[in-house]
C-alpha cells in the first residue's frame, strides 16, 4: 500500500481481544445458529453451518484461540470468501465496519510463533487500542484444511 491508501476492516471481538478482517475475505455477517456436528471433528470445529443453498464448516475462533464459547445475543458467524465454497468463523461479536490508513498497518512482531505467527497479517493501534488483523486463508493448517475437507465428504457422501 502506498500512503493515502485506506483498507476497510469488518472488526470483532473474541474475549477481550480486538481482531479485524479485510472487508474483501468476509462475504456475510449472520447471527449465530447451532451447527451440525461432524464426527471425529476437532473440538473448535462446530460441525456444519447452513448458508443459501449449501453449508459451511463452522469453525468457533473462540475456541481455537483458548477463550470461553458461551453464546450469546451478539454472538456472530462471519462467513469467510474463499475458493473451496467458504468457511464460517464464530465470534463473541461484530463491532464494526472500520476504515484505517496504510500507515496504520504494521507488520507482525517476528516475535510471533506457531499459529499466530500463522493467521497474523498485521497489527493496527486505533483509539489506544491493538487491533490483530488475521488472514483468513490462514485460520487453519493445511493439516487442518485437508482433515476438514474429508469429514465434510464423509458426511455428505
Amino acid at each position: 500500500m502506498t500512503s493515502g491508501d485506506e483498507v476497510q476492516l469488518v472488526v470483532f471481538r473474541v474475549g477481550s481481544q480486538m481482531f479485524a478482517l479485510n472487508i474483501f475475505q468476509v462475504e456475510r455477517v449472520l447471527r449465530y445458529q447451532e451447527a451440525t456436528p461432524l464426527p471425529g471433528a476437532p473440538s473448535f470445529l462446530e460441525g456444519v453451518f447452513p448458508y443459501g443453498e449449501r453449508s459451511v464448516p463452522l469453525v468457533d475462533l473462540r475456541k481455537r484461540f483458548g477463550e470461553p464459547a458461551r453464546v450469546r445475543d451478539d454472538t456472530r458467524v462471519i462467513i469467510l470468501s474463499d475458493d473451496d465454497g467458504g468457511v464460517g468463523i464464530v465470534v463473541d461479536a461484530v463491532l464494526a465496519v472500520r476504515k484505517v490508513g496504510a500507515e496504520e498497518v504494521q507488520s507482525p512482531s517476528r516475535m510471533l510463533t506457531g499459529l499466530a505467527a500463522e493467521c497474523v497479517q498485521a497489527t493496527i493501534v486505533a483509539d489506544d487500542r491493538t487491533i490483530v488483523l488475521l488472514a483468513a486463508g490462514r485460520l487453519l493448517t493445511t493439516t487442518e484444511q485437508i482433515a476438514l475437507r474429508d469429514l465434510q465428504a464423509e458426511a455428505t457422501g
